[in-house]
């Protein structure tokens, strides 16, 4: 014999299927345990102010405009720990009193600030 040829005898006669036995798990079709589904993440909801109290309206009026050159609503969200609606009307009302400028074309959702520097004023 070469040696790629292997001896056919040494292999054990393999079991033959048949396509009528019931398989061995013949429990139901294969679906196997119901998937459970997860009850998913819960973000923890924050208590943000509706209303200015006199350390979120200082620190509007000092740090934001000298610290942030970048001011949405949501940098106000963030850092002040207020609604989104009452940091809108702050904005519209330090643009008002010319601490901030408007910057780009303003869209209705997002509006973004900067501060007006003293030549601008």
């Amino acid at each position: 014999m070469a040696k790629g040829d292997k001896d056919k005898s040494d292999k054990t006669p393999s079991k033959k299927v048949s396509l009528l036995a019931k398989p061995s798990n013949a429990s139901g079709g294969g679906k196997g345990k119901k998937k459970k589904w997860s009850k998913g993440k819960v973000k923890d909801k924050t208590t943000n102010s509706v209303y200015f109290d006199q350390e979120a309206l200082d620190k509007l009026l000092n740090e934001i405009p000298a610290k942030t050159k970048l001011i949405t609503p949501s940098v106000l969200y963030d850092k002040l720990n207020i609604n989104v609606s009452l940091a809108r009307h702050a904005l519209a009302d330090l643009e008002a009193r010319g601490v901030l400028k408007a910057v780009g074309d303003l869209h209705h959702a997002q509006k973004i600030y900067t501060r007006a520097t003293q030549a601008e004023a």
